[in-house]
C-alpha cells in the first residue's frame, strides 16, 4: 500500500500548532535529508517519513506506540523513506493530513500534534552545533504544559518521584514511585524535551536529594 497522493487537507487552520508545523517542515528543508536529528539512528530523512506515515497511514500508525506491532510500522516508514523523495515528504508534512486522517480533525491536530511538532523541530535544530533555545508563543507554552502529563507514561518505570516546576511556580508530579525525589526545573519547552528523553540537550535544573538526582539521571528512558 503506498502512501496517499497529496490532496485537500483539513485540521487546525492558523495557531501554534500549525505555526510548528509550518517550522518544522521549514527546519527538515533547510537541513537536507541527510542532516542528523536528535532521534537516535535517524537522519531527517527517516524523521520525515515517521511524521509522514503517521499522519497518512492509519494502518501502520499504532505500531508508533504499541511495541507488538512497531515492526509494521517500521516497516512502512523505511518503505515510505526509499520511495517517496525528501522534498515531496516535506510537502506533505507541510499541507498536513488527508481528510479521511483522524489527525485532520481539528481537535485532535491540537491534542496530538502540540507536543509532536515542538519536539521534533528541536530534534532538528539541536542535531546542530551551533544552536540555540527559541522563544515560543504564550499559546504553544500553554499547550506543551496541557500535555505534559504524557511524562507519567514515559516515566513509568523511574524508581523518583518527579516533579516538572516550570519559572512561574507550576508544577505537576509525573512519576510517583520510589522513595526519593527530584524537582526538574525549567521553561515548558524544556520539560517536555527532557521529559521525552532529550535529556542532553534539554535546559533544566535538577534539584532533591544527591541518591535521588543519582538514581534518576543514570535511569534511561525515551518516547
Amino acid at each position: 500500500m503506498s502512501t496517499p497522493d497529496d490532496g485537500p487537507t483539513s485540521g487546525a487552520e492558523g495557531g501554534p500548532v500549525r505555526s510548528e508545523r509550518l517550522a518544522l517542515a521549514a527546519a527538515l528543508a533547510e537541513a537536507g535529508p541527510d542532516a542528523p536529528t536528535g532521534c537516535a539512528g535517524w537522519d531527517a530523512r527517516d524523521l520525515a517519513a515517521h511524521l509522514v506515515v503517521r499522519e497518512r497511514r492509519p494502518d501502520a500508525a499504532p505500531g508508533i506506540l504499541l511495541r507488538p506491532l512497531a515492526f509494521y510500522s517500521e516497516r512502512v516508514r523505511r518503505r515510505t523513506a526509499q520511495t517517496v523523495p525528501f522534498d515531496r515528504l516535506v510537502e506533505r508534512i507541510r499541507l498536513g493530513p488527508p481528510k479521511f486522517s483522524p489527525y485532520a480533525l481539528p481537535r485532535v491536530d491540537k491534542i496530538a500534534n502540540a507536543v509532536e511538532f515542538f519536539v521534533h523541530l528541536e530534534d532538528i535544530r539541536r542535531a546542530r552545533p551551533d544552536w540555540e533555545p527559541r522563544e515560543i508563543s504564550p499559546e504553544l507554552e500553554e499547550l506543551l504544559w496541557r500535555r505534559i502529563r504524557i511524562a507519567r507514561f514515559v516515566l513509568r518505570k523511574v524508581h523518583v518521584r518527579v516533579t516538572l516546576v516550570q519559572p512561574d511556580g507550576r508544577s505537576v508530579r509525573v512519576s510517583g514511585r520510589g522513595r526519593g525525589a527530584v524537582r526538574v526545573h525549567g521553561p515548558v519547552g524544556e520539560l517536555v524535551l527532557w521529559a521525552l528523553g532529550r535529556r542532553d540537550v534539554a535546559k533544566v535544573r535538577l534539584t532533591g536529594a544527591t541518591d535521588a538526582v543519582k538514581t534518576l539521571t543514570e535511569t534511561g528512558w525515551s518516547l
